[in-house]
């Protein structure tokens, strides 16, 4: 039952913003936070008790049913999902003061936390698949929030990829209806000799089919493009797009369907295993390419979550317990330093009206609070040691070379391509900001300064995350390996 709670306190706190006669914004933003942070409380506090039992919602016929329960998979998500939601409201009411339609963005915004919760919460395939459609419609809206030319493409185009991936997504789950012991999340898979037969290679080729399906909304090549364009989006929703709510439902997915329905016991070693890992090793290399040439921030920072997003996914297709402890460590990690660089984005964006990497010349002196923060994340994203970035790629690295893969020791290249892209397109704007040339009129830029504290706090909070799990990652990764070898 507190499953289910914090399901609906968001959706319906959500959905009653629209009705309820707030006389002044700010009665709005503290009811918003209020219920936010009573899920995220809520939350703590079903993880804090542990792994629960089996909860139906709705019963259908042939034992299946929308039925939530909480195991070690799903508390990582939602544990993630309750300590950034919070924080990611409370820059929203800043932001947001300079845009229209404030009631109708949050109303969606805090629906969407709930629906999050949803994938996290839910049993089996089936429930986690009808909360993932869910996440696609109360997303479009927000991302459609401008209501502009570009605002109307970008929705549209990520509405038509969204639903084409969920149809090849729906795929998996009628066969593992067919040929599954159950669709509950079973750590080890739901396939069995006795019900193949000679159909190894179709339930092969539907694993991929299903896994470029999820692969949609973790912006997996070829199907990245909408990621990038939904840039368009206010910035507390291209943060949770890009950081927490999208990419990670997608990428979450994904270790679902390859630990907990399909099984490494019959993926690892097949053609299946090697055309997906090569999918993702390209993804990375292609992310970090094409965020070298991007020259708008928002942009240029979305490409860099594409080829993030794979690194978890390199995770997954290792296909090994430290494999998926790699992809559980850079889930987690990744979301807090790209959230941050993200909201450093928006912040310059608020303040300046600058969006392009040219314009942020000298502005390192004008806003060192912002720009230091962004400095922080810049290293952790590039894996410098000390930062939780070099935590999540050396579990990465090390799941590789244990393996024993060949593939997935070229994977390492990958991520050291990557990280070198990485410094040179995150620390290119630090330059440009700290030490612009010579010349430079810093007459120009003098009107300029930090934003207010609902800016500021989050962002020192998740600088001080990315040195706590840089420096002490023991406990959590422990946590994340517990996990991966199916204790929890």
């Amino acid at each position: 039952m507190m499953l289910l709670a914090a399901i609906l306190i968001p959706i319906v706190g959500g959905a009653l913003v629209m009705v309820l006669p707030f006389k002044k914004r700010a009665h709005m933003a503290v009811y918003l936070e209020i219920v936010v942070v009573i899920t995220s409380l809520l939350v703590g506090l079903i993880i804090s008790e542990g792994t629960t039992g089996r909860f139906p919602i709705v019963k259908f016929v042939n034992n299946l049913s929308l039925s939530l329960e909480l195991d070690g998979c799903g508390m990582v998500f939602a544990g993630l999902v309750s300590a950034l939601w919070p924080l990611a409201m409370l820059y929203s009411f800043e932001y947001m003061k300079k845009e229209k339609h404030e009631k109708v963005f949050f109303m969606f915004y805090t629906m969407t936390y709930g629906i999050t919760l949803g994938i996290a919460f839910a049993e089996d395939m089936l429930t986690m698949y009808f909360f993932y459609e869910l996440l696609t419609l109360v997303t479009v809206p927000l991302v459609l929030h401008t209501l502009s030319r570009e605002a109307i493409l970008a929705s549209r185009k990520y509405l038509y990829y969204s639903l084409g991936g969920a149809a090849f997504a729906f795929i998996g789950l009628v066969f593992l209806m067919i040929y599954g012991t159950t669709v509950d999340f079973t750590y080890g898979g739901v396939l069995t000799p006795e019900t193949l037969g000679d159909k190894t290679n179709t339930l092969l080729l539907i694993y991929v089919i299903a896994f470029m399906g999820f692969g949609v909304k973790a912006a997996i090549c070829p199907f990245n493009s909408w990621l990038p364009q939904a840039g368009v989006a206010p910035t507390p929703v291209t943060a949770l797009l890009h950081a927490v709510a999208v990419v990670k439902a997608g990428a979450f997915a994904i270790i679902r369907l390859t630990y907990y329905s399909f099984g490494t016991d019959f993926l690892i070693g097949t053609w299946a295993q090697y055309v997906v890992m090569g999918v993702v090793m390209f993804t990375i290399v292609y992310g970090c390419s094409r965020a070298l040439k991007e020259t708008h921030i928002k942009r240029r920072l979305a490409y860099s979550t594409i080829s993030n997003l794979s690194y978890i996914l390199f995770g997954v297709t290792i296909m090994t317990p430290l494999g998926l402890a790699g992809a559980l460590t850079h889930l987690v990690f990744h979301a807090v330093m790209k959230i941050c660089s993200f909201f450093c984005a928006g912040a310059i964006m608020y303040q300046t009206e600058k969006h392009y990497v040219h314009e942020l010349d000298g502005l390192g002196r004008k806003m060192p609070a912002v720009f230091g923060v962004f400095t922080v994340s810049s290293l952790a994203l590039m894996g410098v040691p000390g930062l939780c970035g070099f935590i999540s790629k050396w579990n990465l690295a090390n799941a590789a070379v244990m393996s024993g893969n060949v593939m997935a020791c070229f994977g390492i290249g990958a991520l050291l391509i990557s990280a070198l892209l990485t410094a040179i397109y995150m620390l290119s704007i630090v330059i440009r900001a700290f030490f612009p040339p010579e010349d430079f009129d810093m007459e120009s830029v003098k009107e300029y300064r930090d934003p207010n504290w609902m800016m500021l706090f989050p962002l020192f909070l998740f600088v001080a995350a990315m040195i706590i799990f840089g420096l002490h990652s023991a406990p959590i990764v422990q946590f994340f390996t517990d996990i991966s070898n199916g204790v929890l």
